[in-house]
């Protein structure tokens, strides 16, 4: 076959450069690598691959970063997709997430029917913002019209991980399997130290009632956990003690955060002038009596 006119008059036929790579003689491919990959047509297996479900999942942590970087502080309010709109659980996440607004706070859901629908009309309504965060499911049909900045997940996790590291507190309304995934994916990554321990509301004293008991009866009785674990959370029925526990939580946050940087300050104050570190250890040891 004939050489064919080259679009660099300047280089001589023969001549091939790919990027950082020169190609001569025999090794001059006559297709591009766009070309070739426009042109193909071959398997499709490896879209259903672990290298490919990888970058997926990269481009999912990505695009829920981006999307949510700016977002403010907020509430992740969890419950059931079940829930019909004329059940007083609706109405109380509605209500709630108003008041959620008015405090300053933007509200999260997991983007559905709902407790979620009831949230994110709440909040949306109120003039905050409304976030949803859904789940591709074959039984599910997308984000509800009261999302203003929703995205749709492939995997929990995922989405998961978007609860937790954009939320400062969770309120957990009456709910099924997920519901429960949710509230003990929040309170193990608070018991192990994984995130900074944020409020835990459990909205309605007759339906997490006997949770909390079993809790305390069977688990801490035999000891798998600790008094202090279930004081990570609190049972509410009334969504304005909701909130103020919530708001509470945020202000002593806020002091431990301002009171550990003085107290950084301080040290590093002191570890600059010997001479006060000296006193303050003079202090110490007249105080326990040395």
């Amino acid at each position: 076959m004939a050489d064919e006119p080259s679009i660099h008059p300047d280089r001589p036929v023969g001549h091939q450069q790919r990027g950082p790579v020169v190609m001569r003689r025999k090794q001059v491919q006559q297709s591009t690598s766009e070309q070739r990959l426009l042109d193909s047509r071959g398997p499709s297996d490896w879209v259903h691959t672990d290298p490919w479900r990888v970058l997926r999942i990269q481009s999912e942590f990505i695009e829920g970063f981006g999307m949510l970087a700016e977002l403010g502080a907020a509430i992740s309010v969890f419950g059931s997709a079940r829930t019909k709109p004329d059940d007083p659980m609706y109405q109380a996440a509605e209500e709630l997430a108003r008041k959620l607004v008015a405090s300053g706070y933007a509200v999260i859901t997991g983007g559905g029917p709902g407790v979620m629908e009831a949230a994110n009309k709440g909040a949306s309504e109120a003039g905050g913002v409304s976030v949803g965060l859904g789940i591709e499911l074959p039984f599910e049909n997308g984000l509800n019209e009261w999302v203003d900045i929703g995205m749709n997940f492939r995997y929990f996790f995922t989405r998961k991980t978007m609860f937790v590291k954009y939320a400062q507190g969770f309120v957990v309304m009456p709910g099924g399997f997920g519901t429960l995934d949710e509230l003990f994916e929040a309170l193990t990554l608070a018991q192990t130290r994984k995130v900074t321990s944020f409020p835990v509301v459990l909205f309605g004293t007759s339906y997490w009632g006997g949770l909390a008991d079993w809790l305390r009866e069977t688990m801490l009785a035999d000891g798998k956990i600790s008094a202090a674990d279930l004081d990570m959370f609190t049972i509410t029925d009334s969504v304005d003690e909701a909130v103020s526990y919530i708001i509470k939580a945020a202000e002593l946050a806020d002091a431990a955060a301002e009171e550990a940087a003085s107290t950084a300050a301080q040290q590093v104050a002191e570890a600059e002038n010997p001479a006060a570190r000296e006193r303050r250890e003079e202090r110490r040891l007249g105080s326990d009596g040395s």
